[in-house]
């Protein structure tokens, strides 16, 4: 038998006399270790009754910073719920058709767009001036225009949740210098019923969370999220708008949320690492408090920390030239030409 190894069914012999224990020994002996126990809970007392106010002052810091920790950590990872559940049918999927054409021609080209907006105001939609006026900054279409081709938009619609049907988007105001823009939503009943998204006013630092709200791959990652059923039926169809506007009828538009941390503020650019991707363009990028901080832009393909975004701060002079053309003639305003 190994030594050591002692089977279950081994009882011991208790009956050699050396191996018993006299219950006056067993007595004393607990006397003494309670003895010893009393002894060093009162040199505890005494120890702690003069080193107690630094060492609470420094209890009290550990606590204070662990807190601090376990809320950070908390609002991780209720804030892509937080805002989702809050504003979720305020952003919207914006899907576009723009075409190039010399004058008296077929167009040279033809392109879909998609892209990301959310409500400001009542009957205005933000997004970026890439989206609403889809050829801005696109290399091949400006080499056309040069040559004397005009571009011009041939749809443009925005899908919100809880919407059975796209409605028509109209760009009245964009940047002259950034990549902003701000469009009347044409259906005044969804209109009234679409909640703006508060702003935020004061201003982002590096290290702050940040989420953010879009349709990242637009209608494939909808189609990706979507029952199977559905996933069958649109997965492999090459129609955009169609496969959009039978999500809206079902009730599966959705946008998607990300979430991570400010990592610079250089002027009116945002820098952080909340993952997006193409359709992600114009969505908004929430503080920790459900306010928009920023309007979501670009990112750097292979950098995972490098995705861009354009403050809230530049876009508020748009809204008021926005809503300033909105207004009727009456209120002493032009309409737009």
């Amino acid at each position: 038998m190994p030594a050591g190894y002692v089977p279950a069914s081994m009882v011991m012999d208790n009956t050699n006399p050396h191996l018993e224990e006299e219950p006056v020994c067993r007595l004393w002996e607990s006397f003494v270790h309670g003895l010893i126990a009393v002894f060093l809970l009162v040199l505890a007392l005494v120890i702690a009754h003069y080193c107690w106010p630094s060492s609470n002052h420094g209890l009290q810091d550990q606590v204070s910073q662990l807190s601090h920790e376990v809320e950070q950590l908390r609002q991780e990872q209720a804030m892509p719920a937080m805002v989702l559940n809050r504003y979720r049918n305020s952003v919207c999927y914006i899907y576009g058709l723009y075409q190039v054409a010399y004058a008296g021609q077929k167009p040279v080209m033809q392109v879909r767009i998609s892209g990301t907006g959310f409500v400001v105001a009542e009957g205005l939609l933000v997004t970026n001036r890439h989206v609403a006026e889809p050829w801005y900054g696109d290399a091949d279409s400006d080499d056309l225009i040069k040559k004397g081709a005009t571009p011009q938009l041939e749809k443009l619609v925005a899908f919100f949740p809880g919407f059975s049907a796209p409605v028509d988007i109209t760009p009245i105001v964009w940047s002259s210098q950034g990549d902003l823009a701000v469009l009347r939503i044409e259906d005044s009943r969804a209109a009234r019923h679409l909640r703006p998204i508060p702003l935020a006013d004061a201003p982002s630092n590096p290290g702050e969370l940040v989420a953010v709200v879009g349709y990242p791959m637009g209608v494939l990652g909808m189609v990706a999220k979507s029952p199977e059923a559905v996933y069958q039926r649109l997965a492999f169809r090459h129609d955009d708008i169609g496969a959009a506007n039978e999500l809206a009828a079902l009730s599966l538009i959705r946008p998607s949320a990300t979430y991570g941390h400010l990592g610079d503020v250089v002027g009116d650019k945002l820098i952080y690492d909340a993952p997006t991707a193409h359709g992600g363009s114009g969505g908004p990028v929430f503080n920790s408090q459900g306010q928009v901080i920023g309007i979501n832009e670009a990112f750097i393909d292979g950098f995972s920390g490098g995705t861009l975004g354009i403050s809230v701060h530049a876009l508020r002079p748009l809204i008021a030239a926005a809503q300033a053309k909105s207004l009727p003639p009456s209120a002493g305003t032009s309409p737009r030409p």
